[in-house]
C-alpha cells in the first residue's frame, strides 16, 4: 500500500538496509485501510560520531505522520522511530474515537478508515492536563537579546515582541545546539 523513497546522507543505503526500513515502515499500513497510493519517505544519516537517526515522514491527506530518532544504531533507531509512529496513529485512532462518541462533528468522508490489528491492543492516552500556567508581558527586543534572556533564564525556548515588526516571535534551542526563530504574523 505505501510507496517508499530510503534516502541515505553518508551512507549508502544497501538492499539489507533498504528492506529493513520497508518491512518496519509497512507494520504502518495495518492501521490504514483505505489510503491510496501513501508515499513513506525514510532518511536515513550517519554521523561522524558513530550516531544513527532515522526519519520518516508519511503525509496523508488527513494527517501527516513523522518521527525521528538518534540513537547508536541505524537498525535501532528504525526501530524507534516506527514506535513512534505507532504510538501517533493510536493517539490519533484515540482522539477520532472519542470525538466520535462525545457528539463532536464528524462528516463522513473527513476521516479514514483506521483499523487496530486484533493482537495491538487499544493503548490508553492520558488527558491533557495543564499543571501550571504563566503571564508574562511581551517586551519589544531584538532576537539576539531573546535569546540571551532565554539562556540567563535557562529556558528552551523565549517568547517576546519583535522591536522591528512589533509582531510575537519566539526563539528556541533546537537539539544541535544551535537556535531557531518563529516569527508569526496577523491574518
Amino acid at each position: 500500500m505505501f510507496n517508499y523513497n530510503v534516502r541515505g546522507e553518508n551512507i549508502e543505503v544497501t538492499q539489507a538496509i533498504r528492506e529493513y526500513a520497508e518491512k518496519k515502515v509497512a507494520k504502518l499500513e495495518r492501521f490504514f485501510t483505505d489510503v491510496p497510493d501513501a508515499t513513506a519517505h525514510v532518511n536515513l544519516k550517519v554521523y561522524p560520531d558513530k550516531t544513527a537517526k532515522a526519519e520518516v515522514t508519511i503525509p496523508l491527506s488527513f494527517l501527516v505522520l513523522r518521527a525521528e530518532e538518534t540513537t547508536d544504531d541505524l537498525y535501532k533507531s528504525i526501530d524507534f522511530v516506527v514506535d513512534k509512529l505507532e504510538r501517533q496513529v493510536r493517539k490519533y485512532k484515540t482522539k477520532i474515537n472519542r470525538k466520535a462518541k462525545g457528539g463532536g462533528t464528524i462528516r463522513e468522508g473527513d476521516l479514514p478508515d483506521l483499523a487496530v490489528s486484533a493482537n495491538s491492543p487499544e493503548e490508553e492516552e492520558p488527558e491533557l492536563e495543564i499543571v501550571r500556567s504563566k503571564r508574562i508581558s511581551l517586551k519589544p527586543m531584538s532576537s539576539e537579546e531573546a535569546v540571551l534572556q532565554m539562556n540567563m533564564l535557562g529556558h528552551d525556548f523565549f517568547i517576546y515582541t519583535d522591536a522591528e515588526t512589533m509582531e510575537t516571535a519566539i526563539v528556541y534551542r533546537r537539539k544541535d545546539g544551535r537556535y531557531g526563530l518563529i516569527e508569526t504574523a496577523a491574518l
